[in-house]
């Protein structure tokens, strides 16, 4: 039996590695998360891991925990001061503004995009320091219809997981128009509660966050607070009216929250999270929202835009607590078990042809024994075996063996590929 000597690295705390069989979910929840987008007018993004540090204290909000206790910043020989990317958006609507998307004439600009973030926060089931993301943007436009369309393909991707206990949580934000007033009658109620300086200071920089609290100790004292609700002008009143209309009408159900801002200085109006009851403490699967200043904070053009980013690793776990198990093809269809230096000749040819045909096949590798072949096959997953010697290549034949109910078919050599495209349906 070989010893092979074991690594004295691990993944940093608070990081996973993806490793098979169980990454190919994550792939599955991924592909499943931008498949509805890809069906509705959304172009792939990709941005660096990293970018200026203003860009994420402009955008995401000098007040957030993510700017002031969460990033991972590092300084470059030349003196950037640099960041790796805590969330999408801000990324996303640089690399729109920098290639000057805005400017093709057909907004909005619908973008997506899936990656690894990084915030330094106390590692726990589902809160990691590295974690996976799926987003959507669309950017340019001010819509309600365009809030609707987000919320409903983040709804259907979760639903084509086959997931229900998910819940979705509205509220509106305001604008410019309407935020101040309510921004003061908020200031002046928090001023006269007990309340620890640090959240002192967040008063006077952005009082929403305060609504966003989870202490127990702050949520008692928040019971009377002023609610946004009842200083929304007009205009905002009717755009989240219309938004939550053309939900009902599309089937979706929510749950108006006053109390949800999410935790980025950015959002205005229409703000959304969804929420999974079995994953305790950790339970928003997702959210976003509508961000029309960004575009002017980061210094571009007044661009209107929407958008969301739904966590593939808190998915995965509400997979898990629904004891849903996705149906994946498997990895390896067909297994080749050559005896002989000419059979593995032959049948790696074989192999290879079956591969170009579509059909997912793997070798034995390393010259082992028929017996320990054949436990690689059974281990591959594979539904069939592909099985020869000196006395069936003699003949023109490979064995092509039903490695669930153990029948064995004699196969022409020049027919393997036509028999198994069969089999495979």
């Amino acid at each position: 039996m070989t010893i092979f000597p074991v690594s004295t690295f691990k993944a940093p705390k608070g990081t996973y590695d993806l490793t098979p069989p169980d990454s190919a979910v994550y792939l599955a929840v991924r592909e499943a998360i931008s498949a509805p987008l890809k069906r509705s007018g959304y172009g792939y993004i990709e941005t660096p891991g990293f970018e200026q540090v203003e860009l994420f204290s402009r955008g995401v909000g000098e007040s957030t925990d993510i700017v002031t206790k969460e990033m991972y910043t590092l300084t470059t020989r030349g003196g950037d001061e640099l960041a790796l990317r805590p969330e999408g958006t801000a990324s996303v609507l640089r690399a729109a503004l920098e290639a000057n998307l805005h400017k093709a004439g057909n907004l909005p600009v619908k973008l997506w995009y899936s990656g690894s973030y990084y915030r330094y926060e106390r590692p726990q089931a589902g809160r990691y320091r590295h974690f996976s993301q799926v987003g959507a943007e669309a950017i340019g436009a001010e819509d309600p219809a365009l809030d609707a369309e987000l919320i409903i393909l983040a709804v259907d991707a979760y639903k084509s997981l086959g997931l229900s206990n998910f819940r979705l949580l509205l509220n509106s934000l305001g604008d410019k128009e309407c935020r101040p007033a309510y921004r003061d009658a908020l200031q002046s109620f928090l001023r006269g509660l007990d309340l620890d300086e640090d959240t002192r200071r967040r008063i006077e920089i952005n009082p929403l966050r305060v609504l966003d609290d989870k202490r127990e100790a702050v949520q008692k004292q928040l019971v009377g607070a002023p609610m946004l609700r009842d200083h929304l002008c007009e205009a905002c009143k009717e755009y989240h009216e219309q938004v939550r209309e053309l939900l009902t009408a599309a089937g979706v159900a929510f749950e108006d929250d006053e109390k949800l801002v999410r935790g980025l200085d950015y959002y205005t109006r229409t703000t959304f999270e969804f929420v999974h009851d079995g994953l305790g403490s950790q339970s928003a699967v997702g959210g976003g929202g509508r961000y029309d200043g960004l575009s002017e904070m980061i210094g571009g053009p007044a661009l209107p835009s929407v958008g969301w980013a739904l966590g593939v690793d808190r998915t995965v776990l509400a997979l898990k607590a629904e004891g849903i198990e996705l149906d994946l093809p498997a990895a390896t269809q067909v297994f080749a078990v050559p005896l002989g230096d000419e059979a593995r000749r032959v049948l790696f040819g074989l192999v290879t042809e079956l591969r170009r045909a579509g059909v997912a096949t793997d070798f034995a590798f390393g010259g082992k024994g028929l017996k320990n072949a054949m436990k690689s096959a059974n281990r591959s997953g594979a539904r069939f075996a592909l099985v020869a010697g000196e006395r069936d290549l003699a003949e023109g034949m490979v064995q092509l063996k039903d490695l669930e109910t153990g029948e064995q078919t004699p196969v022409a050599l020049d027919a393997v590929v036509g028999e198994l495209l069969t089999r495979q349906g």
